[in-house]
């Protein structure tokens, strides 16, 4: 349910006028789930929702779809033509100055900036000021409620588990006939999801050898390799239970087909490892001491330890993401290469923490999640951290 109050004070506290929500078609879900309009809900023309720091909100919607804020406070106004359009913004708009919108100066942060140039271009003719909706995104969209912490909590116990099945299954095939195939387990863990009521969007990734260096690969009928003893793969997998509101679980672990770990396999992964617990540790450091913290700074203290080893070149993604109902969230990211994420890590919010080195022959990944809760403490959850690459003894 859409909470006015709570909206205006968190405008009041950032000192802005207001902020103007509009979306066509679908194409800002943020505003959407911001007014809280249903998911399936579609409408077929532009609509905008002005929501002042003080007074009462504005709508503005087509003459063809008049009720489709019907659900919000505030008053309404229809237009029908496109001259009528751009003089209700102006109206509802009022003596604005300075305002919020989804819309970043150079998309430079491609997560919020959703609203079109033109659109931008209608209110910035008005003479207002437009800042970055990324922060208030972050507070009436990212935020968990209670119910998607617990919800987290109970994917965890499974993608957790999953892991297990999938290297008891590795162990199995190859005991019965000398291999299997990264489909395999991949269709393998699917099952294991399916079988404890979780959902996701793709099938997990599975790589062995050279495809592990790939931190975006996935096995085909036209790529799916073998799997047999002394192979490394790494699985990378993400799943939310199936219900609405749910928020995803989304881990990455690696492993070695044999009693005896190879020592190049093990120099890289204690490298990963101590830059994973660096980004584990700023947060935890921040938060305990009450120190505003931004998802710029937990990247540079988690490369800076790959950096130092020697291997910088090797890490080729930002260090985290949001987590949310999907599986890259809308809240703030942990990376100072792709963008410089200047949104402040907030309580209620969920990230990964997935540094990796990525070579030719194969690749390094430990992915965990890390959720701040309303009181500042710091979860890492699903498990315990990985400290070394896993043995499948055959």
């Amino acid at each position: 349910m859409f909470d006015l109050s709570a909206v205006q004070a968190a405008l009041q506290q950032m000192n802005l006028d207001g902020w103007l929500l509009y979306d066509f078609r679908g194409l800002n879900i943020l505003a959407k789930r911001v007014v809280c309009l249903p998911e399936n809900q579609m409408l077929s023309r532009r609509w905008f929702y002005y929501v002042p720091a003080k007074g009462t909100p504005q709508k503005l919607s087509h003459k063809i779809e008049p009720a489709a804020l019907d659900q919000l406070p505030g008053d309404n106004h229809i237009y029908l033509r496109w001259q009528e359009l751009e003089a209700g913004v102006k109206k509802i708009l009022g003596n604005a100055k300075k305002i919020a919108m989804e819309y970043v100066a150079f998309n430079r942060n491609p997560y919020i900036s959703r609203v079109d140039a033109g659109t931008i271009e209608i209110v910035k003719a008005l003479g207002l000021e437009i800042v970055p909706s990324g922060d208030l995104i972050q507070l009436f969209e990212a935020c968990w409620s209670d119910e998607q912490w617990e919800m987290h909590k109970q994917a965890c116990v499974h993608t957790d588990s999953a892991y297990t099945v999938a290297a008891n299954f590795i162990a199995s095939e190859i005991r019965a006939k000398g291999f299997t195939t990264e489909i395999d387990v991949q269709t393998r863990i699917m099952k294991h999801f399916a079988d404890n009521g979780l959902t996701t969007y793709s099938p997990p990734i599975v790589g062995e050898g050279p495809h592990s260096g790939d931190p975006h690969y996935s096995p085909s009928l036209d790529h799916n390799f073998k799997i047999e003893k002394g192979d490394f793969v790494l699985i990378d997998l993400w799943a939310k239970v199936n219900k609405p509101n749910a928020v995803y679980s989304d881990l990455t672990r690696t492993f070695f087909v044999g009693t005896e770990v190879p020592e190049k396999y093990t120099k890289v992964f204690k490298v990963v490892a101590a830059a994973r617990d660096a980004g584990i540790q700023i947060v935890k450091d921040h938060f305990k001491k009450g120190i505003p913290l931004y998802g710029w700074q937990v990247d540079d203290a988690t490369r800076k330890v790959i950096d130092d080893a020697g291997y910088g070149e090797y890490f080729c993604h930002r260090t985290g993401h949001s987590i949310g109902q999907e599986v890259h969230g809308n809240g703030a990211h942990m990376d100072n290469l792709e963008t410089r994420e200047e949104r402040r890590v907030l309580p209620r919010t969920c990230f990964s923490i997935e540094p990796g080195i990525y070579r030719a022959e194969f690749g390094v990944r430990s992915e965990i999640n890390v959720y701040v809760d309303a009181k500042n403490e710091v979860h890492v959850t699903a498990g315990e951290l990985q400290q070394e690459i896993i043995k499948i003894v055959v």
